[in-house]
This record gives C-alpha cells, structure tokens and sequence, in this order.
C-alpha cells in the first residue's frame, strides 16, 4: 500500500453485554485500506466480519458497545465522533451497502422520494437536478426505463432489484470509503458481474477504497486487492488476495479455499471443515478453532499472537499449514 490507509483499524473490539453474558463479536480486529483499493472480509456466518463493518460505520446499538481499539478514517478517529458528526459523515464521504436492501429502503415512500432526499440531505441541489443524478444511477446499476422505476415502490421491485437500487444510493456522493455486506447475494450472475465490475471501476477512477465483507472466496479473487480471513471475531490471517489463496497459511484458510467445489476433484466427495464455529457467548481460552483443525496441539490452549511470517502477511497460529 503506497502513501498513508485511508482507513485504519487497530485493536477494535466490540461486544454485546446480554442477560446471559458477554458476547465478544469483534475480539481485537485490524487492518487497513487505502484509496482505491478493494479489502475483502471472508469469513463463515458468525465470524464477525459484518459487525467489524457496523463497527467502522458507528450503527453498533445496545446492548452493543466499543469497548476498545481506533478507527482512523482520513485522519480522524471515527470513535470519538458524536451524533452530529456522524449525519455529516455517514452517506456522503462513507456508505454502506446492507445485504438486506430494505434495511436502506423505506416501504411507504416511492423510490425518487428516497433517492431525491439522499441527494439533497448532502447537497445543494435543486430537484430537478436531483432526479437527474437519480436516473443516472439507476441506469449505472443496470435497472432498465429508469423513469418508470423512479414512480414505482420498493414492494413493486423483486429482491435483486431492490438491492440494486440500493448499492445506486449508496453511490450517489460518490464516497470515499464503501462498506458493502454482502450486496450481490440476492442477484443473479450476469447482474452480480456487473456490478462487481462497476465497483472496481469506481475504485480505480476515483480513488474510492471498498471493502466488501462476503463468504464466497470466488468473489474476492476476482475483486479484492487484501484480504483478512475472520474466524470467531478475529482476523486469523491476512495478506494480499493472490498470496493467501494460492498459499494459505492458517487451517481455517485452507480449509475455506478446500470447500469451493470448482477446487474439487471429480468423483471425490466435496472437502469441508468439521464441526460448527463456536459461540461467542461461551468462547474457551485459546484458539478458537482448535475444536476442528487437524494441526491442533496443546499449545492452541493458549491464544496464539500476531505474526508476520512475511512482508505483508499476517497470521494467528501456531502451526502454520506451510512453513
């Protein structure tokens, strides 16, 4: 990464304070991403990656807490922001893209109305201009007779259009960082292809860094520039994308990249991991995958330290898959 991140995560973490105790959903997480370039978040469902990004965007509600770390964003820490500063920040110079679009979208209120507001909640514009800017990114989306679609209601879409008029709002102020959790679930190939390829395409004109938090290793081949494989709240190993799927380091890493049947050998059963990922709320001491990996030993009881087994990669484990 040339010249200083964009962003800089150290040390985050969050947890849930409940009733039956303390749940640690984000356990000392950092990484860093600068202008133009594409993090990827991989990890299994539970692993912590979407509330890293819900941490980073400050929509971490009670019983939710920061409890530690930095969140550096353009040299201001995010974590010392109020209510004020954050309407200011949030959807102009950061956004988010949800995996679930009608968390963006409200039901009773036609698609122009939404997207218009958005505009001019971080613009002076007048109106026309704004349904002018709206049009533009439907179409970059590929949403077909934008007009029509502008008049129209989120129940009136199906649920991969909605999420594409989504990632359009979200990319209306043209942002200097994106979040997006998991946004192109919902679509089908062919649209998910596009849209994997205007948001490069958006990185690498203007500067914008994305980090795209996903479960599917093919997706981030293709997109990311970094990754960092999360397993139980932690970054376990990172590096850049062509590094860590062509030599992963951690038992959980090759245990992901084993699991994608295009990596399958005919006529052989499918390879997976044993076991499920364990809850945060009764975490043991130690490391968190010992229950499933091949290569444990009695030292996983102990919590393994952040190593740099080379220039740029880092690992949490004890017994590396390749020494």
């Amino acid at each position: 990464m040339s010249g200083p991140p964009l962003l800089s995560v150290d040390g985050l973490r969050m947890h849930f304070f409940t009733k039956a105790g303390v749940v640690k959903a984000v356990d000392d997480v950092s990484f860093a991403v600068g202008r133009g370039r594409i993090l990827g978040l991989v990890g299994e469902s539970g692993s912590g990656k979407s509330m890293t990004g819900y941490s980073v965007m400050g929509l971490i509600d009670p019983p939710g807490r920061l409890v530690g770390g930095r969140i550096v964003f353009d040299g201001q820490d995010l974590t010392r922001l109020d209510a004020a500063a954050w309407r200011r920040l949030r959807g102009n110079r950061i956004a988010m893209i949800f995996q679930d679009p009608m968390m963006t979208l409200n039901p009773v209120l036609r698609i122009d109305t939404q997207i218009v507001e958005t505009i001019r909640a971080h613009a002076d514009v007048s109106h026309e201009s704004a349904l002018a800017r709206a049009r533009e990114a439907l179409a970059r989306v590929g949403i077909a007779s934008p007009d029509e679609r502008l008049r129209a209601y989120p129940h009136h879409f199906s649920g991969g259009m909605r999420q594409r008029v989504a990632i359009a709002i979200a990319l209306l102020h043209h942002p200097d960082l994106i979040i997006a959790d998991e946004p192109t679930t919902a679509l089908d190939v062919t649209i998910q292809g596009q849209i994997l390829f205007e948001m490069q395409k958006l990185c690498r004109e203007t500067g914008a860094a994305l980090i795209w938090i996903t479960h599917d290793l093919s997706v981030i081949a293709g997109l990311a520039d970094e990754v960092c494989v999360m397993y139980a709240g932690r970054v376990v190993e990172s590096g850049t994308v062509a590094e860590v799927i062509e030599r992963p380091l951690h038992p959980y890493t090759r245990g992901l990249i084993d699991s994608v049947p295009s990596r399958n050998e005919r006529g052989r059963p499918l390879r997976q991991i044993p076991g499920m990922t364990p809850s945060l709320l009764e975490l043991a001491p130690g490391c968190p995958f010992r229950e499933r990996c091949s290569h444990a030993s009695a030292a996983c009881a102990e919590s393994p330290a952040v190593t740099e087994p080379a220039p740029g990669r880092c690992l949490r484990c004890f017994h590396p898959v390749h020494a």
